[in-house]
């Protein structure tokens, strides 16, 4: 379980779209859509397969459908990317192809794309649980192509002291972005649980249902 608390470090939008972010995507693209009109039989094929792939990275973000930001680390986007690109790229260097095959062979590419985005984004988040206390991690925005940086409180905590460390150290830091910015939410009078004089008698499952409260 992670608790996150904030994005911050935002830099000048971009594009739009996870793939889109990727340094090699529009010279990618820019060839498949150039070579369209190469891989079928069937001259209707060709608009629509040009449809999907001018629409590609507006129609990833439509179909992410997370309850968490879209946002994640260059190197697993990298890793999508490479991944989409080899399946992209095996697919044009066949000849033409039958009625209806290329456009279905790029819903499929498609859709294995937003699965693996969805995998990567969520992973990111699990891998929080593997720290102790407050953990940053660089990531990219799906939305608009921003760089950011994202700031969870990871649980695993091997000892009493390493877990009164952390839970002062996320005191610490809500009281720092308090000070920052007082419009804050997360910042309540309500988090009295993890107030300093009651760190000894504090446990995990204490600190959860306050999270969970506020």
């Amino acid at each position: 379980m992670a608790l996150l608390l904030c994005l911050v470090g935002m830099t000048a939008a971009l594009a739009h779209g996870c793939l889109h972010c990727h340094s090699n995507f529009s010279e990618k693209f820019s060839f498949y859509r150039h070579h369209v009109n190469l891989k079928s039989w069937w001259l209707g094929d060709i608009p629509v397969s040009g449809a999907l792939l001018t629409d590609w990275s507006d129609d990833t973000v439509k179909e992410l459908h997370l309850t968490i930001p879209a946002e994640i680390t260059w190197e697993k986007l990298d890793q999508v990317a490479r991944a989409v690109y080899q399946r992209m790229d095996q697919l044009y260097q066949g000849k033409m192809y039958f009625p209806g095959y290329f456009p279905n062979e790029l819903r499929n590419i498609f859709r294995e794309q937003v699965q693996l985005l969805q995998n990567a984004i969520i992973e990111s988040r699990i891998d929080c649980q593997r720290h102790c206390g407050i953990f940053q991690y660089e990531t990219i925005s799906c939305s608009n192509c921003t760089n950011s940086h994202v700031v969870c409180f990871g649980y695993n905590c091997e000892s009493s002291e390493q877990w009164k460390s952390a839970v002062q150290g996320l005191l610490n830091y809500i009281n720092n972005w308090h000070k920052q910015d007082t419009s804050m939410s997360l910042v309540s009078p309500a988090f009295r649980c993890l107030e300093s004089r009651r760190l000894d008698n504090l446990t995990l499952e204490d600190a959860v249902e306050c999270f969970k409260k506020h």
